[in-house]
């Protein structure tokens, strides 16, 4: 079957209602570059979905993808600080580091060492034309650097070290998990069956906006982190720009301000923009603004508690991460002895 959308869509859906019933049969790879804060988009998009998946009892590995905030950016400051605060928010969030490791790229230099076989299955065209590498060149405004053209294939490792056999991903990320796909086949037929060839799982559509109806990000400057305290969450949506219309209404294109904030309040109390917009009426923005501040406050605040533990507890959080970069390091080591073996580098 060509690798078509429909057909990655199939697969998909045929994954996801088989991951209850054989949980056993999976193994999960998701994570983050560590380029600032995590936010509400970040919760809603995918972590709430890492943790239900842990708790299936899916193998589920997390990774703080450090060496990819190089890809299009001059400078690590603040990265320690930033891959720390990520530890928190993930425990906070309900990732159990007993269930799932949480490392970083950096810590785990048997799985990057994958990187030179396999940049040698693929061709500087099939790099030229990922959709992805254009979109953050373009993105950042750099000149393409060795790293962020061959970023799909750092993926690839990530991805294979641990034999995962799942990505959650969006559409656009599609062509990311068919190179993966290509590089697991290439390997497997040149020297021997080492590496599955992973599926990706496409997550529902859910659109996270920020507060200015933009996607929610964190170089927009529109996001609701998570780690925010309760004024500076209050502050940040009393600043959010709405319309000199009172009555409320939910309405995407016309008026993406006041679409935003109802329906970050809808993700916070599992309600619909429709019904809130019609409990506010001609309450103005101002209600609206005070109903979306109680309630993202109202989600975030156990949230915040258990985050404020960790926050007092740093030595606990870097455990957390030695124990998974040693954990990861063992499956990895294990995997590059099993490549070396497949291609006779055995001295």
């Amino acid at each position: 079957m060509s690798d078509t959308f429909e057909a990655s869509r199939k697969r998909s859906d045929d994954i996801r209602a088989d991951l209850p019933v054989h949980p056993g049969k999976y193994t999960m790879l998701t994570g983050d570059r560590p380029t600032g804060r995590l936010h509400l988009g970040h919760y809603f998009g995918s972590i709430m979905n890492r943790v239900a998946l842990q708790n299936l009892g899916i193998t589920t590995y997390v990774l703080i993808a450090d060496y990819q905030v190089i890809t299009d950016r001059d400078t690590t400051a603040n990265i320690q600080d930033n891959v720390y605060n990520m530890v928190m928010d993930y425990l906070a969030a309900g990732i159990d580091p007993e269930k799932t490791p949480i490392f970083v790229h950096s810590a785990v230099p048997a799985a990057n060492q994958l990187m030179l076989p396999f940049l040698s299955l693929v061709s500087e065209s099939e790099l030229q034309r990922n959709p992805t590498v254009k979109a953050e060149m373009e993105a950042s405004g750099h000149a393409l650097t060795g790293l962020l053209l061959t970023y799909p294939v750092h993926q690839a490792c990530d991805i294979l070290f641990c034999k995962g056999n799942i990505v959650p991903v969006g559409k656009d990320q599609l062509p990311h998990i068919e190179l993966t796909r290509q590089i697991a086949r290439r390997f497997n037929e040149r020297y021997g069956s080492v590496f599955p060839e992973p599926e990706g799982v496409l997550s529902d559509a859910i659109e996270i906006p920020g507060l200015d109806g933009r996607k929610m990000s964190k170089s927009y400057g529109n996001s609701i982190m998570l780690g925010a305290t309760e004024a500076e969450t209050a502050k940040l949506i009393k600043k959010s720009q709405t319309d000199s219309d009172r009555h409320i209404t939910f309405d995407k294109e016309s008026r993406p301000g006041v679409s935003a904030l109802l329906t970050t309040a809808a993700l916070c109390t599992g309600r619909s923009e429709i019904e809130i917009a019609d409990e506010i009426g001609d309450g103005g923005s101002g209600a609206l603004k005070k109903l979306v501040t109680e309630s993202v406050n109202g989600f975030l605040a156990p949230h915040r508690e258990r985050r404020a533990a960790f926050e007092g507890d740093l030595d606990y959080v870097r455990d957390v991460l030695r124990e998974g970069n040693r954990r990861m390091n063992e499956i990895a080591e294990t995997t590059l002895a099993e490549v070396r073996e497949a291609m006779g580098m055995v001295y």
